[in-house]
């Protein structure tokens, strides 16, 4: 099984490349955003320590963490979100870790990729067999999160401040998929990547 490491910063369009490849190749694809949902759940391991950090006004009813209230507390407060990211990122390095693990006992699945904007931050870059950079101009990503997102101009701003820049981005990646322009140049560019691998559907 090989195992890929997909990034890029806010408004690259991951998604979309995400999309055409899990709809063309037979693969696993696991977003760290929707894992690090998940360990924050009542009962996992995040829940307990992000309540103790942040206060258990970020509750629903039901004991699950709010995302508004929660993004509210850590947006203008660098402190605090390094503090969020040391309790969630171990939490979602081990969870996929483990899923790894298991497909890979599975031998049924050929090509695993996991997408987050940090992973090079975050360390993946040394159990991932490959790392690929999703890039766009700064311009066209704008646009993205301004039409699709509705993101406003500070928000923007901010996100792309706290992300690595293009050269530490290119620098720290195998394979870099130029999404700038129409879908389909960039599925071409993933065609031609993947073209030597037997287990395209």
């Amino acid at each position: 099984m090989r195992l890929i490491g997909i990034t890029g910063g806010v408004g690259a369009g991951k998604s979309t490349i995400l999309e055409y490849i899990q709809a063309h190749y037979f693969c696993r694809v696991y977003l760290a955003d929707q894992v690090a949902h998940a360990v924050k759940e009542p009962g996992q391991p995040c829940h307990e320590a992000l309540t103790a950090l942040l206060g258990s006004d970020i509750l629903e009813d039901d004991g699950r963490i709010h995302r508004g209230k929660m993004a509210e507390k850590i947006f203008r407060s660098p402190v605090l979100l390094e503090q969020v990211n040391a309790i969630i990122h171990p939490a979602v390095r081990a969870f996929l870790l483990k899923e790894v693990e298991k497909v890979r006992q599975e031998g049924q699945t050929e090509l695993f990729f996991i997408e987050a904007a940090l992973l090079i931050e975050c360390g993946y870059r040394e159990i991932v067999d490959e790392m690929w950079y999703v890039y766009a101009r700064e311009d066209v990503r704008r646009e993205r999160l301004l039409r699709s997102r509705g993101y406003s101009e500070e928000k923007i701003e901010q996100i792309m401040g706290s992300q690595l820049t293009e050269e530490a981005f290119r620098a720290g990646s195998d394979f870099v998929i130029d999404n700038s322009g129409a879908p389909e140049t960039s599925f071409r560019q993933i065609r031609v990547r993947l073209e030597g691998y037997t287990w395209r559907q």
